[in-house]
């Protein structure tokens, strides 16, 4: 009777220990989980100071990450006001990020900025806008549009209302007959 007690007792504490090495795992050599936690549908963002709406931002999704930043991998759309209910400007494209840390928004994919007031219209693949210090950037090639020329050219400094703006490289400028 004590053998056998014995050789139970000695399978069991084998199978423990056997069955403990493996459950055991360093949790920094694990796979962590990176995407997002978070997605809204259909949202709608405005930003405001002292009551006063400033931009309207809408996207069909968003989706939220652990850190605090946002994709909106399905575009976004942006109206920017001067006075109430007045659009000064809009910002479109196929694709947005946001560095909430930063306030930066990187937009991508067919972005098209349109200065409603002066009538232009500015072309880029991609965009950096700096929400804090009201700046507008790229250094991709850009095509402005206005009522009487046409200019292509390479990088764009501007502010939230797409005026004045400055392109770093001009490459062409074709004037537009008026009908």
């Amino acid at each position: 009777m004590l053998k056998a007690w014995t050789v139970g007792l000695l399978v069991v504490i084998t199978l423990l220990s056997t069955a403990c090495d493996k459950d055991l795992k360093d949790p920094d050599k694990e796979i962590k989980y990176t995407g997002p936690l978070i997605e809204n549908n259909n949202v709608l963002t405005l930003f405001s100071d002292s009551a006063r709406l400033l931009i309207k931002m809408k996207a069909p999704v968003q989706q939220e990450f652990e850190n605090g930043d946002a994709i909106f991998p399905d575009g976004v759309y942006i109206e920017f006001y001067d006075e109430p209910g007045v659009i000064t400007s809009t910002l479109r494209s196929n694709y947005g990020k946001q560095d909430r840390n930063k306030n930066l928004y990187h937009v991508t994919g067919n972005v098209v900025v349109e200065n409603l007031q002066k009538k232009e219209k500015i072309e880029t693949e991609e965009l950096f806008w700096d929400k804090n210090r009201d700046k507008i950037h790229t250094d991709k090639f850009v095509k402005i549009t206005t009522d009487s020329e046409v200019i292509t050219g390479y990088g764009l400094r501007t502010n939230q209302k797409f005026s004045p703006w400055v392109m770093t490289k001009v490459t062409g400028s074709f004037a537009l007959e008026n009908e």
